[in-house]
Parts: C-alpha cells; structure tokens; sequence
C-alpha cells in the first residue's frame, strides 16, 4: 500500500473499518475476535486449537483474529508482553524453552495457514515500549523519580545495575545481529546492585517526550524502557516489524500501550511498515484511557490514518453493569469514541487487561454482557472486537462461555444489521435502534431492544419496504412476532434486564 498521501477515499475506509467481501453481496460487516485470554493454560497448545477452530470461526462470522504476542517472553508462561526476543516465535531454545505459552513457530504458522484458507484476517500483536528478561547486568548513571511527576527527580546521580544486556544468544544472529545495550534504554525499575525498586531514569537521556501527559510523563510503564529518541532503535524497530509483518502474513496489528510510546514515532513505524507491503494494513492501537479528547488528540496527531480500542465505550458498559436499574440507559454512547468518530473506533466489552484480577480491571457483569454485546455487534458504527473469555470462557475464574448467545448475535450482525440506522436512545430504561437493512443482502435489517429495568415496548421504525413482514426475536427472548405496518413501523417488546433483537426470518 502507499503512502499517506494515497490514503484516500474508499481505500482509506477500507483499512479503518475492515469489511468481508462474498460473492454477489457488496460488503459483509468484520468482526475481528481477540483470541485469547490472561488466564489461558501453559499447554503450548493455543496455536494449534486457534488452527482448529478457524472453520468454525468463519461460519460465525468472524472475519479477522488478533492473536496474542507470539514472541518469546521472559518466560514460558509469560502472556507475552514481558517480551525478551521479538524475533523468536518460538524457534529457539531461550528462556529456558523452545515454545512461547502458546506453541511453536511451526504451529502459529500453520494456525494462521488455516485462518486465510478460511478467509479470515490476522492481526499481530506489537509489543515495542518496553523489553524484559535481559541476559546480564550493566551499570547505568540514574536518578530517582518521583513516581507521580516523572520530571521530579528525587535522588542524585548514582551507579545501579540494571537488566539492560540482551544478546539473545540461543538464537545466534538468526534474522538479526543487534544487540541491545543500556544506552538503548532510557529507565528501568529494578535496581540490582541495592535490591531497590524504584522509577529510575537513566541520566545519559531523558525521558520520550509526545506521550501521554499523565504522571508529569507516562514514557514509562514497566521492564527496561525502550528510548526511541536513539536512532539504532528507531530503525531497528522498523526492520523487525518489517520481518514480523512478512514472516507471519500479518493483514494489521494491535499496537500495544501507545500511549507510553513517542506519538511521532509510531506515526513513523505505522507509515514505514505500510509503505513496504503490499497489502492493506489494519492499525488499532491501545490507548488506555477514559477520556475522549484524549483519544482525538492521539488520532489527530496520527493524522486519522488509524483506529483505537473504544475505552470510553468499555467503561460505560462497566458502569451500567454495576448500577443495574438506576443507571440511565440513555447514556450509555455518550463520550465514546463510536459515537464521535465510528470509523476509528474499535469496539469491545471486554478483553485480557479488564478481566478480573487484572491490571485494568473493568470486568462486564455478566447480566449487562448481551446488552453491550448487542451494542457492539448490531449497530452500524465501530470495528468490532469479540472476547476470548467471553466467548470460550475463563475457567481460572469459573467465567461460563456465551458463545451460544454471542454467535446468535453474530449472526444478526452477519446477515441482517445493514443499512441506515433509526436511534431510539429516549427512555432511561429502554433503549433500541433499527436498521433498515440492504437490498444486496436478502432480508436484511433488524429492530433491537433492550432494558435495564422492568422491561417494556417502543415503536420503532424500520422502513416501509419491510411492510406486512413478521419479524421475530432470534435471541429467542421475545415468543412474540412483530408485524411491521404500512408505514414501515413495529411495536417491538423486551423483557426486564433483556435484549431482544427482531429481524425477518
């Protein structure tokens, strides 16, 4: 693909909002599925169930996966975002194994052989803010910083020995000769000669500047901060996602905790790695914060040539869930990212940061899951992202699968969630939309409902063509059927706490 200036019309729509394409219908809504969850076994079996599932997957709808990062850790069971070698996919015998959690290079190959026999995408997840489990100690010149102002120092300078030195020597040059030394980094933790934890910032830089203005300067975020301001990094950066995006056929990535990563830099990484493929390439990134304008600001300086993960958006479903009834269901777009900017916006209800026990935890109850599901999935605006753990479950935390409620949901959005879109946001406990549907996609529209309280009806419009048609809930929540008017109008129900979604079956 081209450069930005080629980045144009429906080209540019097309990588910001990825659809699937099938013979004699225009345009077949994606869905992408993060495959995997924090909790998943040490087996090194992931790669291979991915691989079987793929024709599965496809029959539901989904058109694209985000695998987890693929490279080796810092351990075997690392999730992979303590990430040692980015170029070891599970190759080299590091870290004390061969296989990543997940499996072998060979397995993640012919996982994703499988995805594309199926027609589904592959997104990578690119891990570059920070590295950990270096191979030896170096001494460093630091300073302590106060953890809530980073630009505070509140030490003199003094030596400390930091994990800093990775030369990756199980893998003995194979892809790549670099090796990282301390002046590639900026800041670290761990201070091993004085077994002190601490926010250390190295006194040969500075910290990245154009990050995330939280903490004074939220550059760091954990392990052994990578200094993009070197240009040995800079360019090493971008041969290795040059590498990764080639030897994995990758269709996009998840770029993880962008925030803690120089703006311009990734604006950099983004434009290079799309400039030597030949392929569109999908970008979403993880800006982890509950603010709107925050979000605007980071896709404005990416010049609108991305999309983020709908923070806004998870947080609110977060909160209905937890008020229940005295939440007000008219809110529940409000400040989001899909509202504001549906074209940049990925959404999602959960993933592997806001599960329970987890970092960033804003966990979904399980009663509100349908609701943001139906939120996600039906409605004409925002990328959307379907949970591991919601749709598999969470045995480490007795979390039981919805896949029989999320692939009816996907159904909906596969077949008939097409067309202009009618909001009916005007009541605190009922809320619902219409879409009209598309006369390539035969039969298609549909009316969602939904309550948070006692339940109820709402006249709803969806379009004289669909007069005389007698539309049913496939949620199967609703025994009722629905005849549209000659106006094109249909009173639709919804029971307490329940979601229905009637279409023309």
């Amino acid at each position: 693909m081209g450069k930005k200036n080629c980045l144009v019309g429906l080209l540019l729509i097309l990588i910001l909002f990825p659809a699937c394409k099938s013979a004699g219908i225009e345009e077949l809504n994606g869905t992408m599925m993060q495959f995997f969850e924090w909790h998943l076994e040490n087996d090194g079996d992931h790669w291979n169930r991915l691989g079987e599932e793929a024709d599965s997957l496809s029959e539901s709808g989904i058109t694209a996966v985000w695998i987890p990062p693929a490279y080796k850790g810092n351990s075997q069971s690392d999730v992979g975002y303590g990430a040692y070698d980015l170029y070891d996919l599970g190759e080299f015998n590091q870290k004390g194994t061969t296989r990543t959690k997940y499996g072998t290079k060979q397995e993640l190959h012919s996982a994703i052989s499988e995805l594309k026999s199926e027609g589904i995408q592959v997104y990578g997840d690119v891990v570059m803010n920070h590295k950990m489990g270096a191979d030896f100690k170096e001494t460093v010149s630091a300073v302590q910083v106060d953890p809530d102002n980073r630009w505070q120092d509140i030490s003199g300078t003094y030596e400390i020995d930091a994990w800093t030195g990775f030369d990756f020597s199980g893998r003995h040059k194979v892809y790549s000769d670099f090796k990282w030394r301390w002046f590639h980094f900026n800041g670290t933790d761990w201070d091993a000669r004085n077994e002190e934890t601490h926010i250390f910032r190295f006194t040969h830089t500075n910290w990245n500047w154009e990050v995330d203005g939280e903490k004074g300067n939220y550059d760091y975020l954990l392990g052994s901060n990578i200094d993009f301001s070197h240009p040995e990094v800079q360019e090493e950066l971008k041969t290795w996602g040059q590498w990764f995006t080639e030897e994995l056929e990758l269709d996009g990535y998840r770029l993880d905790a962008v925030k803690h990563i120089p703006f311009w830099y990734i604006s950099e990484w983004v434009d290079f790695q799309r400039s030597e493929s030949d392929d569109e390439l999908f970008v979403a990134g993880e800006y982890w914060k509950n603010d709107l304008g925050s979000l605007e600001h980071y896709l404005n300086e990416m010049d609108w040539e991305m999309s983020l993960f709908d923070v806004p958006l998870n947080y609110n479903f977060y909160q209905a869930s937890n008020e229940g009834q005295s939440y007000d269901m008219r809110n529940l777009l409000s400040g989001t990212l899909v509202e504001s900017h549906p074209m940049h916006a990925v959404t999602f209800v959960d993933n592997h940061d806001t599960q329970p026990g987890e970092s960033l935890e804003s966990w979904v109850d399980d009663w509100f899951k349908p609701h943001a599901y139906a939120t996600i999935l039906t409605r004409e605006g925002g990328y959307p992202s379907v949970f591991y753990g919601d749709y598999y479950g969470i045995s480490n935390d007795n979390i039981s699968p919805k896949k029989d409620m999320i692939d009816k949901m996907l159904n909906a959005r596969q077949n008939f969630a097409y067309g202009p879109q009618h909001n009916y946001f005007d009541h605190r406990d009922i809320v619902g939309w219409t879409r009209e549907g598309r006369t390539s996609v035969p039969n298609s529209g549909l009316a969602a409902i939904m309550s948070n309280g006692p339940g109820g009806s709402k006249w709803m419009y969806v379009g004289r063509q669909h007069s005389g048609e007698i539309w049913t809930d496939l949620m199967g929540n609703s025994s009722a059927g629905v005849t549209i008017n000659e106006e094109g109008w249909g009173e639709f129900h919804t029971d307490g706490g329940s979601v229905s979604i009637y279409v023309n079956q």
